[in-house]
């Protein structure tokens, strides 16, 4: 789905970075309750989203962070880094407001990393999202993205994310659409297409 109402995607100034953190909090207070724990849902964001980790990572090169703006109003934003490999790159998050999902803006956010890689040569990219994530799974397998492996992974305090890998070849511009209902990320024939998609995790 293309936008159809204007937006500008720009990169996260210090001026962004308190707004961007409400956002997130505001995010996944909404979405990911029943997903995880509210209990990591505070430890994630505390890790995740303090203004000085983000402004760490901005100062330092580590990663690269842009906002969605519509209307002039912020409603989502994503980070990227380079990957493990070379020549992939990390959708580390990619989040957009509930009011602002299934216009396109997620994939908009997407596109706009996916040609940031190709200009540094990257062929790959990926993302981990929780395996009960089912909309923002489904969501994915439409933009092209394809299930690499799952991985469990230790976060401190107790707390893990249980992820899918997904990846998506930047060699091809082809977009497969899945059907959801059908695919086996979906256990008893759950239909993902309910819950939206806010994230990359």
């Amino acid at each position: 789905m293309v936008p159809t109402t204007a937006f500008r995607i720009s990169p996260v100034r210090d001026t962004d970075i308190a707004p961007v953190c409400a956002l997130a909090r505001e995010i996944w207070m909404q979405h990911y309750p029943g997903i995880i724990t509210v209990k990591q849902i505070e430890y994630m964001l505390a890790q995740r989203y303090s203004p000085d980790a983000i402004r760490t990572q901005l100062h330092a090169g580590e990663a690269w962070w842009d906002k969605l703006e519509v209307r002039g109003q912020l409603f989502g934003f994503a980070s990227y880094e380079r990957g493990t490999d070379a020549r992939a790159m990390k959708l580390d998050k990619l989040y957009v407001h509930q009011l602002a999902r299934g216009k396109g803006y997620g994939a908009a956010l997407v596109d706009n990393v996916a040609r940031a890689a190709r200009r540094q040569c990257m062929d790959t990219l990926y993302l981990q999202v929780n395996k009960t994530n089912y909309g923002s799974v489904a969501t994915y397998l439409r933009m092209g993205f394809v299930v690499a492996k799952a991985v469990k992974v230790g976060i401190g305090n107790g707390f893990f994310m249980d992820d899918y890998v997904m990846e998506k070849d930047l060699r091809t511009k082809r977009h497969p659409v899945d059907t959801p209902h059908s695919s086996p990320l979906m256990p008893g024939g759950r239909n993902p297409a309910t819950r939206g998609t806010p994230d990359a995790s």
